[in-house]
């Protein structure tokens, strides 16, 4: 069996400070919507460091399916979960970590799978997209009302247990990948729990320590970023030792283009600007930053992030729309990384303006997010991944999956003996 190019775990590692940074960023933001533009960037990052031309017609769509996939975690409530892993006892720090595995899986499988069988979609294998939203529905409905409604099986009672809707989901998904043979599909959503689920669970254990140590740093965003990172390169590694199909002439609809340019460059923009630039919430940041009355900046900043995203967007709009697809007018590599650059530095703005970091150096996380916009820019064009492609391995996942089970059951009791009782520690089951 070949080993793996240094260049390809280069391009892993790039691809997971895009996702982690974005998701990072995303902490500020929460939600579904803020899931989803976070996804979209490291589904965007993963087609530039790949540099197939035929993949370039497709990024917008793929990218656009990855941050629904990644995006429909979002509903997932996860805060007493974290609470659990900094807890005293090794049941309950061990169960916290067990559940942020599942949860940041559930992010990851149902992200990573639906940018997967956006990639594997062509002409020969058409993926039917109506069929997958009406089987992941369907799916989420019954193992909800089952597993939870039904038979009591809870999480993180009394919080939402709306994990059991993306569960349900991910089932069905993993049925249709499986019924269809889009085998490499499944790899990327298989490696994106992975690495999803293990980045969650490690980064709740390095947030702990960090406060132990009493860092001065956002260790929450240490834990975000860590989900991302792991996530993140668990996807692109699926994606670059996995076999796809080569489209030398692909033709599209501009309703096939369109509808995802449009949900990934403005709609997901507009509901992370309307839901989190209201006065009830900026107000407090801003009032310990500058003295006197705060109100008139705050419509400032409203309409600096309006203007941030709904400019390029008519722009981008604009200019997709003119590219007729056909046998041989094709989007370029140079506009895809536009794309990416361009909605990788809106979020970015987006962040120091609800952070108040563009008039304060106090939130230094802020300011290590251009670190790492800056460093992905550099090398994504020193990557030339050397294609070595893998099969789907059931048994060695498995093997894979205990194996990080009984290393979170390490840092569980690493854990507890660092620590006595500490603030926003939650117990699932008291003794």
């Amino acid at each position: 069996m070949k080993h793996i190019h240094s260049s390809t775990w280069l391009a892993m590692v790039i691809a997971g400070m895009a996702l982690g940074t974005a998701w990072a960023i995303r902490g500020q933001f929460g939600h579904e919507q803020g899931a989803a533009w976070a996804g979209g960037i490291g589904c965007l990052c993963i087609v530039l460091l790949a540099k197939k031309q035929d993949w370039y017609n497709k990024a917008i769509k793929a990218a656009f399916a990855g941050a629904v996939g990644w995006g429909l975690g979002g509903m997932m409530s996860y805060g007493a979960v974290v609470g659990y892993g900094r807890g005293v006892d090794l049941v309950n720090v061990y169960y916290g970590l067990l559940m942020l595995l599942v949860i940041g899986g559930l992010y990851g499988f149902v992200g990573g799978g639906l940018f997967g069988l956006a990639l594997a979609d062509h002409q020969k294998k058409k993926v039917k997209w109506h069929q997958v939203i009406t089987e992941m529905t369907v799916g989420a409905i019954i193992f909800y009302y089952f597993i939870i409604e039904q038979l009591g099986i809870y999480m993180t009672p009394p919080r939402s247990e709306a994990w059991g809707v993306s569960a349900g989901m991910a089932i069905a998904l993993f049925y249709y990948m499986v019924r269809t043979k889009q085998h490499s599909a499944l790899r990327v959503a298989v490696f994106a729990a992975f690495g999803g689920g293990f980045g969650f669970a490690f980064g709740n254990f390095l947030q702990v320590l960090g406060n132990v140590a009493q860092l001065n740093f956002n260790m929450w965003n240490v834990m975000e970023y860590s989900l991302g990172f792991f996530g993140g390169a668990g996807m692109a590694y699926a994606v670059f030792t996995s076999d796809w199909p080569v489209v030398e002439k692909t033709k599209f609809f501009n309703s096939n283009l369109m509808v995802p340019l449009v949900g990934l460059v403005l709609m997901i923009p507009f509901f992370v600007w309307q839901q989190s630039f209201v006065m009830k919430d900026l107000q407090p940041t801003l009032e310990r930053l500058v003295e006197g009355e705060t109100s008139t900046l705050i419509r400032i900043f409203q309409w600096l992030a309006f203007a941030a995203f709904i400019i390029p967007a008519i722009l981008w709009i604009r200019t997709f729309y003119r590219v007729r697809l056909g046998f041989s007018n094709k989007i370029k590599k140079a506009q895809v990384k536009g794309l990416f650059l361009g909605v990788f530095g809106i979020y970015l703005f987006f962040t120091f303006l609800i952070t108040g970091s563009i008039l304060s150096f106090y939130r230094i996380e802020q300011f290590l997010y251009i670190l790492n916009f800056g460093l992905i820019i550099w090398l994504i064009p020193q990557v030339k991944i050397k294609e070595t492609i893998r099969p789907i391995a059931p048994v060695k996942w498995s093997y894979a999956l205990l194996a990080v089970m009984v290393f979170l059951l390490l840092l569980s009791i690493i854990a507890i003996n660092t620590h006595g009782e500490m603030p926003g520690m939650n117990r699932r089951f008291e003794f």
